[in-house]
């Protein structure tokens, strides 16, 4: 029997599986059985609690199709809660490898979780570097960044009623995207306040995205310079972003357990 753990970081879910000993190999098939949301446990993805040599411990990542991905913001957060469960450990920070490099991850008292993402990187051969900073797709005008995996960004003028689903899925496959991308939608509220709805590469619609929110975090302090923390709204619920004095991004969110089981 294997034991498993579930965590969402604002409903943005996970298995999470403690491998500390390297013993477990799960194949794409598994996982896509495990994430399936009627024949399984459902997630967003997995996540293999792993030992490091470089780290505290490795997050060993993977979307709910089986595919690798490189790094996962809300998963960050749960994986750090996770390894401080499992090993009994009392810490204030705790570095976390990924295979987006290492991040630093700040455990606040509020029993919430803060992550350098590190900085956005906006040339990346993952999509195109427009003169103009933008790609127009279904008639929106995407910006892109990466944040260890590529994001397109759009605003939008009535989220709610935006049909996400559709867009977001044809902006993913997009022939100007060789690995694929995962898209963002935003409407701003007031001059911190935005509500954010996602489509995940390799997993679809989800509550909320970690790399995501710094992506948008990202595309939008172009314009804005932001000297404060800002709140992004997502369906799954709230998280908080702001950048250092080395302009990284922080990711600030809760990391929530569920429940426990075995497969």
């Amino acid at each position: 029997m294997l034991k498993f753990y579930k965590y969402h970081g604002a409903g943005n879910d996970f298995i999470m599986i403690n491998n500390l000993s390297k013993d477990i190999i799960l194949s794409p098939e598994q996982i896509k059985q495990y994430c399936d949301r009627n024949m399984g446990i459902g997630a967003d993805g997995i996540i293999l609690l792993e030992s490091s040599f470089l780290s505290d411990c490795f997050m060993n990542y993977y979307n709910s199709d089986g595919s690798i991905a490189e790094m996962c913001g809300n998963g960050a957060r749960c994986t750090a809660k996770f390894y401080l469960k499992e090993t009994g450990k009392n810490l204030k920070e705790i570095n976390l490898e990924t295979r987006a490099g290492t991040k630093n991850i700040k455990v606040n008292g509020d029993d919430t979780y803060s992550v350098d993402m590190g900085a956005p990187i906006f040339e990346s051969p993952d999509f195109p570097n427009s003169s103009t900073g933008t790609v127009n797709i279904e008639n929106l005008d995407f910006s892109c960044v990466s944040m260890g995996n590529p994001h397109a960004v759009a605003e939008v003028k009535d989220i709610e009623n935006f049909d996400f689903k559709t867009v977001g899925a044809k902006v993913e496959k997009n022939s100007l995207f060789p690995s694929k991308i995962n898209v963002e939608f935003i409407e701003k509220v007031s001059d911190d306040y935005y509500k954010v709805k996602v489509w995940e590469r390799g997993c679809g619609a989800t509550l909320a995205c970690g790399t995501g929110a710094c992506a948008v975090f990202s595309i939008l302090n172009k314009k804005e310079n932001f000297n404060k923390e800002i709140t992004l709204e997502f369906p799954g619920g709230k998280l908080y972003l702001s950048k250092n004095e080395q302009d990284h991004v922080i990711l600030r969110g809760p990391a929530t357990f569920v429940f426990t089981g075995e497969i």
